[in-house]
């Protein structure tokens, strides 16, 4: 599932190729991404507007668009949700891509869009899509986004302490909980802990200041890798997610077990498991 690197990505897509652009036609007629909203629903809402900004929080994006011709009406605002496979791309009049055009599951040749669930149209032809195989994407106006967490990547070192300072929740529980931070997904946290030398399911109220703030560096250290480098599956430890496997920076075994409810991967050296689960 894209993570905040990959949303992060998808939204500069929308700043760089896709602000300022008059919107000329909308499609919202697949019924289950654009849910609750009916077919031509969104697409009244938008039509003659522009994109104006792109913004995001965790693992939500979302656009202001700019006022009717009248300048009487509230704006409304795109959500973009990108599902487990969904990538947003600009195209120009004639089909080819503008901006974030590369490799994405179920493509087979540069110009295929026909996983297409929404697009924009713009005045000048060229059009912004959300192109999403698997369907699990959701475009929807007027996004509740207060509902989340302070952003990880922006997060204070205050908001991180005291998110991870109280409660027996595993540490890899709480950093998935997008209230209490948003935009850390499943891989994300077993590289952050990984590269914090805590275990996946160390009660948070056991970790030590030091170890809080090992866990913010990380953080804050493998959301920048994973925006330069292409996104979390080019992350340290990812490859290494398997059975068999050997931590990448000591050789020892690599471990399993489901942690919050999700897989969960580390080193059975320097991530020793709390006392009482070994």
């Amino acid at each position: 599932m894209p993570e905040l690197p990959e949303v992060e990505s998808a939204r500069a897509v929308i700043e760089r190729a896709g602000l300022d652009r008059r919107i000329v036609d909308v499609d919202d007629s697949d019924s289950w991404v654009c849910r609750p909203h009916s077919p031509g629903e969104i697409r009244s809402a938008l039509l003659g507007r522009a994109l104006v900004a792109a913004h995001r929080r965790g693992k939500s994006m979302w656009c202001d668009t700019s006022a009717d011709a009248g300048g009487t009406d509230g704006s409304p605002v795109l959500g973009v949700h990108l599902g487990m496979s969904g990538k947003i791309v600009v195209a120009d009049a004639d089909g080819g891509e503008v901006d974030g055009g590369d490799y994405w599951e179920g493509r087979r040749l540069a110009g295929d869009y026909r996983w297409s669930r929404f697009s924009l149209t713009f005045a000048d032809g060229g059009r912004l899509m959300l192109v999403d195989p698997r369907r699990l994407g959701r475009i929807v106006l007027d996004p509740d986004v207060d509902r989340l967490g302070p952003d990880a990547a922006t997060i204070s070192p205050a908001r991180f302490h005291a998110a991870l300072s109280s409660g027996t929740a595993p540490v890899k529980a709480r950093l998935l909980d997008q209230h209490a931070v948003a935009g850390i997904g499943n891989l994300l946290a077993d590289e952050i802990l990984w590269r914090a030398r805590i275990n996946p399911a160390r009660p948070v109220d056991e970790l030590t200041r030091p170890e809080r703030t090992r866990i913010l560096r990380a953080l804050r250290k493998s959301v920048g890798d994973a925006l330069a480098d292409g996104g979390v599956h080019t992350l340290s430890v990812i490859p290494f997610r398997h059975a068999g496997a050997r931590c990448p920076r000591d050789g020892a075994p690599m471990a399993r077990s489901t942690v919050g409810g999700r897989t969960s991967w580390w080193c059975t050296v320097e991530q020793p498991l709390p006392a009482g689960k070994r």
